[in-house]
This record gives C-alpha cells, sequence and structure tokens, in this order.
C-alpha cells in the first residue's frame, strides 16, 4: 500500500516536470501567444502546470460532457476550445505570470500542447517510471 502511494506521487510528479517542459517549449514556438515568466529559476511554468493540472482534473470533465454534442458534431475540433478554456483560466488566475495572447494561434498552441505531451508520456516519462519500478 506505502509503496503503491509513493509511486503514484513520483508518477504525478514525473508528469508534472514534464509538462513543465512542454510548456516552456511552447512558449519558446509560440513566443507571442504564451508567454511564461521565467524568474524564480522557471517556477512559474512548474505553478502554471499544477494549475492546469488541478483544472484538467476538476473542470476539465464538466466541460467536456457539456460540450459533447458539439464536439461530435464538429469531429473533434472543438476539442483543442476546451484546452484553451483551461490555459485562459490559468492566465486569469497567474496574471502577469503566465499570460495567453491571441485566440487563432492559440488554436494551434493548444494542439502543440497536447501532442508533446503525448509524446512526452510515451517517450520519456512511462519509460523512466517503468525503469524506476524495477
Amino acid at each position: 500500500m506505502k509503496n503503491n502511494v509513493i509511486s503514484n506521487i513520483l508518477d504525478i510528479i514525473c508528469h508534472l516536470l514534464g509538462y513543465t517542459l512542454v510548456i516552456y517549449i511552447t512558449s519558446l514556438i509560440f513566443k507571442h501567444t504564451i508567454i511564461v515568466d521565467k524568474s524564480n529559476y522557471y517556477m512559474w511554468g512548474f505553478i502554471a502546470v499544477l494549475i492546469i493540472w488541478i483544472l484538467n482534473k476538476t473542470i476539465k470533465p464538466i466541460l467536456f460532457w457539456i460540450t459533447i454534442p458539439i464536439t461530435a458534431l464538429t469531429l473533434g475540433l472543438f476539442y483543442p476550445i476546451i484546452n484553451i478554456v483551461i490555459l485562459k483560466l490559468t492566465d486569469i488566475i497567474l496574471q502577469s505570470h503566465f499570460e495567453i495572447k491571441g485566440i487563432f494561434s492559440l488554436f494551434f498552441a493548444s494542439i502543440f500542447i497536447s501532442i508533446l505531451n503525448s509524446i512526452m508520456d510515451h517517450l520519456f516519462v512511462d519509460k523512466l517510471l517503468k525503469e524506476v519500478r524495477k
């Protein structure tokens, strides 16, 4: 039981650190769309990811269920809009430390974040956690 709890905590920390890297890469590529405060040893990126993670666990499922008809009608093209809402809420919470500008480029940044998160999960975090659990 105790080993399982430690494993779950390690899993969450690895994902949060990986997602922080994804947010910074995205902010470098989409310089005028996502702006992350790099002060305090890049801690604002980690705090932004922590808030995004909490919003994804709480608000995103509600938004998903509410927008199922729209998402189905658009063949899934509406789903990145939900991610944009989560990013915009993070922008509102962190104010000047995490800024989101523009809508059109944010749509592509949202898709880019999703793709990078999937790549990071499958290529790095999952393999790292398998090695640690051995």
